[in-house]
């Protein structure tokens, strides 16, 4: 396909998104079906632009001074890819496959410098207008963070330390040129890709297929050292859906001890097999709640209980951009009743002394802080703890990273994790232990 033809579907699907108010993943795949002619390297192409043009859907309003499908791709072209006007005006004007000739005032719009002071912090930021009086985000940080949650991704990778070391495993990366990150000894990131561009094909490298690396955000990598140090310890994995969390407990307890992977939903832990194969684990035991005796025996015994909670993914907003806007108050009220049950449920299994870890992967404080203050005055035997410390026992975390954290850690304890912060997806995590 053209340029001009692929343009023309971007906004085809973006229009479709408006209209449906689905995941803009069902949208690319219905446009996709419909195109059959369309390659890979096409709907690629249009699957980076319409992405683009959510994570940043309110600022391109404004700059195009219309919420139209058409006028968010241009203005995408030109804010994000950096085409110049006389390139997106030739595109959108060829024939037959263009969607039409550039309007004045688009071609003004597009000309004028990007404007930001005379719109709403909620603009600025591209964040959800009702959401902003509920983010953990200082005021003075919003317009920063909201655009470092409007900007591409990378790619980060958790070296698997039972079957290899962090400099082989970059080694073997050279072709994508990960490097080490700040923060801990066996995380590696590649940058996002530049627009119109792919992420690489991980799961086709040798390094994956032998269980080096996982794909694992590093922010995702960070709570889970909140578990401290595990060897030879009996661990609960509450949440773990499809196991990321879990394969990395496994290996910081380097497959001693035992870790339980549970799910209140069975079918979340279908992928869990595979990948515990592949990474060579052998301290993992998969309870389901679809057999018998689930977690008999478990009440009381655990050294630590990890509780991934479910959560609005708010932190997830520059991966899963369309999510941001299909995010409503009475889904945030439901997650809040959610995450109340599963911290009750799983704080049983906890023994005397023992380590309770909150996590979730989200930026709004009524999913963080007010869940687990919420949780203390209902559970008088649990006592908040600096979480840093535990991070810090298990040895991975890189010397200066352990100050510049601390930087953005709670007067009680708990962590929150940003894209503006520290560069990562938007986690939350607190420890709370168990009194004897």
């Amino acid at each position: 396909m053209r340029e001009a033809g692929r343009l023309s579907g971007a906004i085809e699907v973006m229009e479709a998104f408006e209209a449906q108010h689905v995941p803009l993943k069902t949208c690319l795949t219905d446009w996709g079906r419909a195109h059959r002619f369309a390659g890979s390297g096409d709907r690629s192409w249009i699957s980076s632009l319409c992405h683009d043009v959510v994570r940043r859907r309110q600022s391109l309003a404004h700059r195009m001074q219309s919420d139209s499908s058409r006028a968010a791709c241009l203005g995408a072209l030109r804010d994000i890819w950096a085409w110049d006007t006389e390139r997106i005006a030739d595109v959108a004007a060829e024939e037959p496959y263009g969607p039409g000739p550039l309007e004045t005032h688009e071609t003004a719009a597009l000309e004028a410098a990007q404007p930001h002071s005379d719109s709403d912090i909620a603009t600025q930021a591209d964040f959800p207008a009702w959401v902003l009086p509920h983010l953990d985000i200082p005021e003075e940080t919003l317009v920063a963070e909201g655009q470092a949650m409007a900007a591409r991704a990378p790619v980060d990778l958790r070296v698997n330390s039972l079957k290899a070391d962090t400099e082989k495993a970059r080694k073997n990366l050279n072709k994508v040129n990960a490097q080490a990150t700040d923060f801990i000894e066996t995380a590696l990131r590649i940058a996002p890709p530049a627009a119109h561009q792919k992420s690489p094909a991980l799961e086709a490298m040798p390094a994956f297929a032998k269980g080096w690396i996982e794909v694992q955000d590093l922010g995702s990598q960070l709570v889970t050292l909140a578990a401290g140090n595990i060897s030879g310890k009996q661990v609960l994995d509450y949440c773990a859906g499809a196991g990321g969390k879990t394969l990395a407990l496994a290996s910081l307890a380097n497959n001693t001890g035992q870790i339980f992977a549970y799910d209140v939903e069975p079918r979340r832990l279908a992928p869990i097999f595979d990948r515990m194969r592949r990474a060579g684990t052998r301290n993992i035991q998969v309870r389901s709640p679809a057999e018998e005796a689930t977690l008999d025996g478990l009440v009381g015994a655990m050294d630590v209980v990890f509780v991934d909670a479910p959560c609005s993914g708010s932190g997830t907003w520059r991966r899963k951009p369309d999510s941001k806007w299909r995010l409503t108050p009475e889904q945030l009220d439901r997650r809040h009743s959610q995450q109340d049950e599963a911290l009750a449920a799983a704080s049983q299994f906890v023994k005397s002394g023992g380590l309770l870890v909150y996590v979730t992967c989200s930026i709004i404080s009524t999913e963080n802080r007010a869940r687990v203050d919420h949780f203390l005055t209902q559970n008088g035997g649990f006592t908040e703890t600096d979480t840093l410390n535990h991070m810090q026992q298990t040895g991975l975390l890189k010397e200066y990273a352990a100050e510049q954290l601390r930087r953005h850690q709670s007067s009680q304890g708990s962590l929150q994790l940003t894209p503006y912060r520290t560069g990562t997806d938007g986690f939350f995590v607190s420890t709370l232990v168990k009194k004897g």
